[in-house]
C-alpha cells in the first residue's frame, strides 16, 4: 500500500459539501445541460464520517428540483472486474461472446428521473476494480454497457492513513475525478443531527464533550469507536429501542467503546435534575441550572422539545422568554439550534416577538458561541 496525500485537495464538512455538490447537480438539471457536466466526484474520509450520509442528502436536494431520485450504492470492494463488466455467454446463434448487463446497470432512464451511481469503498478495491471503474467514473461505460445520460456519479473512499483497507489510486483514475476531503467538524454534525431528530442525550453529551463526535484513531486496534456512523447508531437505540442509557449501556459500549459509553453513561445522570421541559413550554419560569453539564443537556433537550413542537409558536415563544434566565452564551447556543430545527425555521423565529427582542439585545453574541 501506499500513502494517499490529499494535501492540494479541498476539505470541506459535511453540510457545505452538500450545499456545493447540490447547488452544482441542481444548476446543471434546471439548465437542462448534460449530467456529465459535473465531473464524477470522489470523497475522502476517515470511517464512520458521513460520506454515505452526504449522499443520501445531496440525493433530497436534488427532488426539490421535481426529478425522482434513485440512489445505486455499489460496495466495490466486493466486487471483482467482471462483475463491472457482465457475465460472458454467446450470442443467438452462438458465433460470438456477449456480455450479460449487470444489475447496477439497470436504471431508469426517464426524464423525470436521477440515478445516483454511488461507488462506495473504492479506495479499498484492489487495483484490478479500481481500473474497471476508469469507464465508469470519465466514459461512462464498462465494455458493452453504458450508463443513463440522467446519470450522477460519485465515488467515496478511506485514506489509507485511516488504517482501513486502502490501495493506493492509479493517477489515470484520480486524474477523472473532483476530489473532495471530508472534515467532521462537530458544528456541521450538529446542524444535521438537530434537523434529523439524533437524540437529545447524544447531541447534549457531544455538545459538551465535543471531541468525542470522531473518536477513530489509525494507531490503534479498537473494534468499537466513536464515530459520527456510531453515534447516529447509539441514537437509533435510544429513540426506537429503549431511552434508558443504563439499559442499553452494552449496546452504547458495542458501538462507541467502553470508555466514551462509561463517560455517556454517567453525564447522562444529569438529566434527572433538570427542570421539567413542558413546564417550561407551558410558560413558567423553573430555575435554570448552574453546572455547564447541566446547561448543555437543558440547551438539548429544549430543543429536541421545540423541534417536535415546531409549530406551536406561542410555546415557542415560551422558551425564549425562558432563555433570557439562562447565561448568555447557552441561551445563544438554544437560539442557534432553533434555527437548526428544520430549513427556513429562522423565519419563523421572525416572527416571534420575544425572539425579535433577544436578536435586539443579544444577537450579536451569535457569530461567538461555538
Amino acid at each position: 500500500m501506499s500513502e494517499i496525500k490529499l494535501a492540494n485537495v479541498p476539505s470541506l464538512t459535511v453540510d457545505k459539501l452538500v450545499e456545493k455538490l447540490s447547488d452544482a447537480y441542481c444548476t446543471v438539471i434546471r439548465k437542462g445541460l448534460p449530467i456529465k457536466t459535473m465531473p464524477s466526484v470522489m470523497l475522502w474520509g476517515p470511517p464512520g464520517i458521513g460520506k454515505s450520509q452526504a449522499v443520501r442528502q445531496i440525493a433530497a436536494k436534488i427532488e426539490k428540483t421535481g426529478k425522482r431520485v434513485n440512489i445505486t450504492d455499489v460496495r466495490l470492494l466486493l466486487f471483482n472486474p467482471i462483475d463491472l463488466r457482465g457475465i460472458p455467454t454467446s450470442n443467438a446463434d452462438k458465433t460470438l461472446a456477449v456480455w450479460l448487463k449487470p444489475q447496477i446497470f439497470q436504471m431508469n432512464d426517464s426524464e423525470d428521473v436521477i440515478n445516483i451511481l454511488f461507488l462506495d469503498e473504492i479506495s479499498a478495491a484492489p487495483q484490478s476494480v479500481q481500473a474497471a471503474a476508469y469507464q465508469i467514473t470519465l466514459d461512462r461505460v464498462v465494455g458493452e454497457h453504458k450508463l443513463p445520460e440522467n446519470c450522477i456519479v460519485i465515488a467515496a473512499g478511506n485514506r489509507t492513513t485511516d488504517k482501513s483497507v486502502a490501495f493506493k489510486m492509479p493517477k489515470a483514475l484520480s486524474n477523472r475525478l473532483l476530489h473532495i476531503e471530508v472534515d467532521g467538524q462537530f458544528n456541521a454534525w450538529k446542524r444535521w443531527a438537530i434537523a434529523s431528530g439524533i437524540n437529545d442525550k447524544v447531541i447534549g453529551f457531544l455538545s459538551f464533550r465535543q471531541g468525542y463526535l470522531m473518536g477513530f484513531d489509525s494507531s490503534n486496534d479498537d473494534l468499537a469507536f466513536a464515530t459520527p456512523r456510531s453515534w447516529e447508531m447509539v441514537s437509533n437505540l435510544l429513540n426506537n429501542i429503549d431511552s434508558d442509557v443504563e439499559n442499553m449501556y452494552p449496546f452504547i459500549a458495542g458501538l462507541v467503546g467502553s470508555g466514551v459509553a462509561v463517560e455517556f453513561r454517567t453525564w447522562t445522570k444529569i438529566y434527572k435534575d433538570l427542570p421539567q421541559i413542558e413546564d417550561i413550554f407551558d410558560g413558567k419560569m423553573p430555575d435554570v441550572p448552574k453546572e455547564t453539564d447541566a446547561l448543555y443537556a437543558l440547551v438539548s433537550s429544549m430543543t429536541a422539545y421545540a423541534r417536535v413542537h415546531k409549530g406551536e409558536i406561542g410555546r415557542i415563544a415560551n422558551s425564549i422568554a425562558y432563555a433570557n434566565k439562562m447565561p448568555p452564551d447557552f441561551a445563544t447556543v438554544l437560539m442557534k439550534d432553533y434555527m437548526y430545527i428544520e430549513e427556513n425555521y429562522k423565519q419563523k423565529l421572525l416572527t416571534i416577538p420575544e425572539f425579535m427582542r433577544w436578536l435586539a439585545t443579544k444577537g450579536s453574541l451569535i457569530n461567538g458561541t461555538v
